[in-house]
């Protein structure tokens, strides 16, 4: 019956099993073929599609099935986006991609108009929507730069904030000169389309945070977590088109609702840039392919001449509106490439514009021919539009983030002049195990691909359901670890006494960090307490955290940071402030340090060079912090710099800290970190700085502050 089925093989192809065969087949062999060519698999998707699709071959139809996957890829591009974006970096730019906005919607848009009124003729309503198709753009190029690593980078989030603008604006533009051909423009129009995007925006910013953090407190299956990031995605998409915007403005703002709440280190955010990747975004691409047809350039010269118009306004306009924001800002010239390379495909907004446009009838002809608003003449010329834009903006996108992902690398390994952090988790109960790797992961450097150990010391004299009770908690660490696409070490080790064991492989592996879970019910025991301070702690040489997990990391909102006084003056003072920095950069939370007057005014130089969500206020006595910190409220974090006896920073009322947290915050998260207070290098202002390329131009910041 299937060879039957085949034999008899039609196109378009109907059969669902080889229409989902061929789309993979060409999935997976545009990157493997172009790659080898430098030619953007991107590109290779959309000429693919075109290839296959109606206008082709007519080997696939461009049905529901590839309208909904596809459409789920480009709600996908925005969501991601808008997740991936660094929020503190975003406030920090909010100017600058408000002024990239503007400049990208109005140059395109009066070089638009300019072109359809003076020299295609059109009527002063279709040279507004006419202008507004330029204006717009869509980042189809984001997954290839943060693929790069370099989604953080100023550009980018420069761009990304614009995208945002302009398309807002040019989805406005759509609305009104849609209301204004039907007569509906007036006061009233005017009040429900802001009344309805201002509820919109509220309902998606405030509440959808809510609704998140509420959700990943109370389910822990993967699965369902992520089937909740889609549900998501879907509901702003819907809520934007029933405020009177484009879904893919609802998409945008769902992931900087859930921005905070999807760590970018997290296993959650590394199956939602999977799948998408994977799937659902080639899946547009090819989609976007589907709707291109060569054959309409060669029956008209109108449709040659308003081709050439719009892509001249459209890739005109972006060139000079990266050019002046280039200027404006003083960004490198490779960044103004950058801007330019993301923001000159006209895909997604640009089409839905010119559908509804010409879908849009103003009267008929004498022969009983409609009079569109856009004619078909806009409508090919828009497929070649596309068509041109991607194929620049895949090209330049590559060119110019490979160029600024090859600098980066060579800062960070001209700082990289010490030896490779070395985190070692020591795990003993099956509660805390996942809590102590994610952890792990949020606080490491983005380079540390190997040095990530988990530890399970099993007492020479217990049976063998201890070995095998070692190797199950092993084995979730390194589950775990490889959900967010980390390796993870595994260690088991004989010995008498755990802390001997623990402290032996430190001494083996060359730990610089060790992370010791406490269990919910008995936080601070005496046995623990006793181990701590006469065990781990005798290692100089190693940064110790103390970590208790009320909640995930994810739904954490703030955190306070308590440093005493003289903690800067530390040997592992900044070693130990780049795993906050970690935390809040990788998280997205609040970070307000308490700390006195002259650390403060530190701390605050740092955030100049590598900016985080952070406040500071000054802590006048240790005994206010106390106060402080026993009033945390509900999805809020204590870090506390610690020290031992003996080191500057040492207070004698340090020794009250466990007995403080386990009266006050056992519904609370606290990590206490004891900076190490030795060197066993020859290089001590190096190894202060981290392993982290972020931190690389801040460790000489650092340097000048001390000098």
């Amino acid at each position: 019956m299937i060879l039957l089925s085949i034999h008899n093989l039609s196109l378009p192809i109907e059969d669902p099993i080889l229409k989902f065969l061929l789309v993979l087949v060409i999935i997976l062999a545009a990157p493997l073929l172009l790659n080898k060519i430098k030619v953007p698999h991107l590109l290779g998707l959309i000429i693919a599609g075109a290839i296959i699709g109606p206008n082709g071959f007519n080997v696939l139809s461009r049905d529901s099935s590839i309208v909904v996957t596809g459409t789920t890829g480009l709600l996908y591009i925005m969501f991601l986006a808008g997740l991936e974006i660094d929020m503190g970096d975003f406030k920090k730019n909010k100017w600058k991609s408000l002024t990239f906005g503007i400049y990208t919607f109005t140059v395109p848009f009066v070089l638009g108009y300019l072109g359809g009124y003076y020299l295609l003729h059109f009527s002063m309503l279709t040279s507004i929507l006419f202008a507004s198709l330029f204006s717009s753009h869509t980042l189809i190029a984001y997954p290839l730069v943060s693929k790069l690593g370099i989604a953080k980078n100023k550009a980018v989030n420069i761009t990304v904030g614009g995208t945002m603008i302009t398309d807002i604006l040019a989805l406005l533009v759509l609305a009104v000169i849609v209301g204004m051909s039907q007569g509906d423009v007036g006061t009233e129009f005017w009040v429900k389309l802001s009344v309805s995007f201002i509820v919109f925006a509220l309902i998606v910013l405030i509440v959808f945070p809510i609704i998140g953090r509420w959700f990943f407190k109370r389910v822990d299956d993967k699965i369902s977590q992520y089937i909740f990031v889609l549900v998501m995605i879907y509901l702003a998409a819907m809520l934007a088109e029933l405020a009177g915007v484009e879904a893919i403005i609802g998409a945008f703002f769902a992931g900087l609702a859930l921005n905070r709440l999807i760590p970018h280190t997290s296993s959650l955010m590394n199956r939602v840039e999977f799948v998408g990747n994977a799937i659902f975004i080639p899946f547009f691409l090819i989609s976007v392919g589907m709707l291109i047809d060569f054959k309409v350039f060669f029956k008209s010269w109108e449709t040659l001449e308003v081709a050439g118009i719009m892509l001249v306004a459209s890739i005109g306009g972006k060139y000079l509106s990266a050019v002046a924001t280039q200027k404006t800002f003083r960004l490198t010239k490779e960044e103004g490439k950058l801007i330019f390379g993301l923001s000159s495909a006209s895909a997604a907004a640009t089409l839905a514009s010119v559908m509804v446009g010409y879908n849009i009838i103003l009267s008929e002809t004498e022969t009983g021919e409609p009079v569109r608003l856009l004619n078909e003449h806009v409508l090919n010329g828009s497929i070649l539009l596309i068509l041109v834009s991607c194929t620049i903006s895949s090209f330049i996108s590559m060119a110019s983030a490979q160029k600024i992902a090859e600098s980066d690398n060579e800062d960070t390994v001209s700082g990289n002049t010490h030896e490779e952090e070395s985190i070692l988790l020591a795990i003993n109960h099956e509660a805390t195990v996942e809590r102590m790797v994610n952890l792990g992961i949020l606080i490491k450097a983005h380079s540390n691909t190997e040095d990530l150990f988990a530890l399970n010391v099993i007492n020479e004299d217990k049976n063998e359901s201890s070995v095998k009770n070692a190797e199950k908690l092993l084995h979730q660490a390194a589950d775990a670890a490889a959900a967010a696409d980390v390796k993870l070490q595994a260690l088991k080790r004989y010995d008498n006494d755990v802390v001997n064991g623990v402290n032996n492989v430190i001494k083996e592996q060359k730990i610089t960090d060790l992370i010791i879970g406490l269990e919910d019910e008995k936080g601070f025991s005496p046995s623990f307490v006793y181990n701590l301070y006469n065990g781990y702690l005798q290692n100089d040489d190693v940064n110790v955290l103390v970590y208790h997990a009320a909640q995930p990391l994810s739904t954490i909102k703030k955190y306070a940071v308590m440093i005493p006084e003289n903690a800067h003056q530390e040997a592992g003072f900044f070693h130990a402030l780049l795993r906050v920095w970690n935390i809040a950069r990788n998280s997205g939370a609040t970070v307000v340090f308490y700390a006195p007057e002259n650390i403060l005014d530190i701390l605050q130089k740092i955030t100049k060079k590598a900016n985080i969500e952070a406040e500071f206020i000054i802590m006048s006595t240790w005994q206010d912090g106390e106060r402080t910190a026993a009033q945390l409220k509900d999805d809020e974090a204590l870090i506390i710099l610690m020290a031992k006896r003996g080191m500057k920073s040492y207070i004698p009322r340090m020794r009250l800290i466990p007995e403080l947290l386990n009266r006050n915050l056992n519904d609370n998260n606290y990590l206490l970190i004891f900076p190490f207070s030795e060197y066993d290098k020859n290089s001590p202002e190096i190894r202060s700085v981290g392993n982290h390329g972020d931190f690389v131009e801040i460790g000489n910041v650092i340097q000048k502050i001390f000098k």
